[in-house]
């Protein structure tokens, strides 16, 4: 009934529900500074909704989740710290019985890191906020100006020198910047000693500091405190590196797939294969279109498979982040469209897991990092070529490919190479995607809510009655074991997790890839004015959907994942409805043919500009040498023009045969010399007169 994190209202008072069991509920008021989470029981809970005294309230800490600091910034720096003082607390399960809380403030009190106040401080920061990393970032926009690093007053520190010559160099900033320098580039990155990495500093300081007697130039001692001082050891192994092999084969695992799941939503598997089968088009069933992609995310503690991805995608971050998304919606609009009954089952309310465990590679990134950070969501990476890792998840594939394999036209068989005078499967194909698709998913309704699991490992706690059914299994761990489902808007995880760009503004919108969009907010902002004036910056962070050309989201704040939406403006038209990989392609179709154009105008125009100068020359050639003077030349330019204008009209006069048919009848126009009145042609205009 209420979900972890969830914020409901009391009487005017706000409360976030911080754990939930079969029997009760633990939570704490938001406003109290002083507060302590409470245990509340269930039925008094009830009871209150019914009287409408309790209801559910927004958070009014979401903004917490859309903090994205810098990796190494001072507040990234004070979150990490701190969380790493309360852990021990706040990742107890009984956390809110006071014995085991005090027992936890004294063990950290002891080590001396923290201060009692500043220690309360810090858990009731946590559990009000949120219960995320994020909520123990400090307030700076409540603060001054940041803090300033100490400097030595132009002596050198330390004791002096009793044996040495000389006074010593003072480290100053100049020279720190140096020490990091060769620090960088040959102690953490090619592994030199200190001895020779300060040979190389003294041959750099040199070419800056010529003429330093040996004595006045920072010594080896000088150069290994400061590597000390400044460069954790953590911090040398993580530069000595790359990214991808620290993440891989150097970090310290948190978990491990084979760890037991303590409920649903504890852990989540997802992985994508490519089915055996062939399918055709949806509009040409004659023409074959290849083997499709499945993705599935399972909840391990359940077998439950809440989401998934049908397509044509290869397995990547693109296609993973749709099944993550589907495993985070409400899926009874999406049963509907499928014509798929939804009265015999009820599907269970989508939520945040507390990891989610996928191959290496496919869901690394700055956006699913942030999806740690925010929402506290434990990213597991197995290792390559382990696929029992993801044991789970890899036995739902073989139970939904034994749906339709061995029955299904199209079925891919043994080798995926033909041999000479073999069978060609690939001309056997007879399902469409969509069809397809309601296979897989009508699979998965069987699976999670009819078919019981013949080998699953039960817990000592589980009752002998119940039942193996996924969807059992799934109820009676959210009642009897600790719900880890987290509440989650879709939508905002779905933009979170979407590919960024640098996107760039102008008069005409904010372009990406070369198509323009348009937001009400930037037009607001001026950024849309033609003038000089405009404030618009250069380079806007955005996200975009690939699967969809028609809108943008921009972040319009640096450190938020609050964005504007923008759609698609008149300009670029001509891609509305399409996807970006649609896009893309008819962009490279259009630069081929302006390509093409441009040969064949630079061949035309090459023949056009060749008469051009053919003409010119030979003007220049036809011209005599004037004998009339300047004066004449200009006083005769009137006349000259007449005669050129008369001449132009004579040019212009139509080129008719005249035929002659005899004398005609003259009319005059003008009053006869003998009569005052004009003529009458009344009969001639509408031929009334005599035949």
């Amino acid at each position: 009934m209420f979900q972890i994190n969830e914020v409901i209202k009391l009487e005017d008072k706000l409360y976030r529900v911080l754990i939930t069991t079969h029997t009760h509920v633990v939570w704490i008021s938001l406003e109290d500074q002083k507060g302590f989470p409470d245990i509340v029981e269930l039925p008094q809970l009830e009871a209150l909704l019914l009287e409408e005294k309790l209801t559910r309230a927004n958070d009014p800490f979401e903004y917490v989740i859309n903090l994205l600091p810098e990796p190494d910034s001072k507040e990234t720096i004070i979150r990490n710290r701190n969380y790493q003082i309360i852990k021990p607390l706040v990742d107890d399960s009984n956390f809110y019985i006071k014995k085991v809380r005090t027992k936890h403030v004294a063990n950290i009190l002891g080590s001396g890191e923290i201060s009692r106040p500043y220690l309360y401080k810090l858990i009731r920061r946590y559990w009000q906020r949120g219960q995320v990393p994020n909520t123990l970032l400090p307030d700076y926009k409540n603060s001054g100006a940041k803090g300033q690093k100490r400097i030595a007053n132009g002596k050198k520190l330390g004791r002096p020198r009793k044996i040495m010559e000389g006074i010593g160099a003072l480290v100053d900033e100049p020279t720190e910047k140096l020490f990091r320098i060769i620090i960088d580039k040959y102690i953490l990155k090619k592994q030199f000693s200190v001895a020779r990495a300060h040979r190389k500093f003294k041959g750099l300081y040199d070419n800056i500091f010529p003429g330093l007697p040996e004595s006045e130039k920072p010594t080896k001692r000088q150069l290994s405190y400061f590597l000390d001082r400044e460069y954790k050891n953590v911090d040398r192994i993580k530069a000595s590196v790359s990214d991808n092999i620290l993440k891989k084969d150097i970090r310290p695992l948190h978990s491990t797939a084979t760890i037991h799941a303590l409920g649903p939503g504890s852990r989540y598997e997802i992985d994508a294969t490519i089915a055996d089968v062939i399918l055709v088009s949806d509009h040409d069933r004659n023409q074959p279109v290849g083997r499709p992609t499945v993705y599935v995310v399972v909840d391990v503690f359940s077998r439950f498979i809440v989401g998934w991805y049908i397509g044509f995608e290869n397995p990547s971050y693109v296609a993973a982040i749709q099944a993550l998304h589907v495993s985070l919606t409400d899926k009874s609009n999406f049963f509907k469209s499928l014509e798929i009954e939804t009265d015999n089952f009820s599907w269970p309310l989508p939520g945040l897991p507390d990891a989610i465990l996928a191959d290496r590679g496919e869901l690394l990134g700055h956006q699913i990092e942030g999806l740690e950070s925010s929402n506290k969501v434990r990213i597991e990476n197995t290792p390559p070529y382990r696929g029992d890792a993801k044991g789970i998840v890899e036995q739902r594939f073989k139970i939904l490919q034994a749906e339709f394999k061995k029955f299904t036209p199209g079925e891919v068989i043994g080798p995926t190479v033909r041999k000479r005078g073999g069978k060609n499967y690939w001309l056997d194909g007879k399902l469409t995607i969509s069809e397809f698709t309601e296979i897989i998913i009508s699979s998965i309704v069987m699976r999670n809510f009819v078919d019981p699991i013949e080998k699953y490992d039960r817990a000592k706690d589980m009752p002998a009655d119940l039942s193996k059914i996924p969807i059992h299994l799934w109820n009676w761990g959210l009642k009897n074991r600790t719900g880890r489902l987290r509440k989650a808007n879709p939508d905002s995880v779905r933009i979170a997790l979407l590919p960024r760009e640098q996107a760039s503004a102008s008069a005409q919108g904010i372009c990406l890839f070369g198509v323009y969009y348009s937001a009400p907010e930037i037009i607001e902002l001026g950024w849309m004015h033609r003038s000089d004036k405009s404030n618009r910056p250069k380079k806007i962070e955005v996200a975009y959907d690939p699967n969809f050309a028609d809108e943008i989201y921009l972040f319009h704040t640096q450190g938020s994942r609050e964005h504007w939406v923008c759609r698609i403006t008149d300009l670029s038209r001509e891609f509305r409805g399409l996807t970006f990989w649609e896009v893309w392609r008819k962009q490279q179709s259009i630069k081929i043919q302006s390509t093409k154009d441009k040969l064949e105008s630079d061949k035309l125009r090459m023949h056009h500009e060749n008469r051009v100068e053919n003409i010119i020359s030979s003007a220049i050639k036809q011209t005599p040498k004037s004998t009339s003077t300047k004066t004449e030349r200009m006083k005769g330019v009137g006349h000259s023009r007449s005669q050129q204008l008369l001449k132009e009209r004579e040019q212009r006069r139509p080129k008719r045969p005249v035929h002659d048919k005899g004398s005609e009848k003259v009319v005059h126009l003008t009053a006869h010399e003998d009569n005052d009145d004009y003529p009458d042609f009344e009969d001639e205009l509408f031929n009334e007169g005599d035949d």
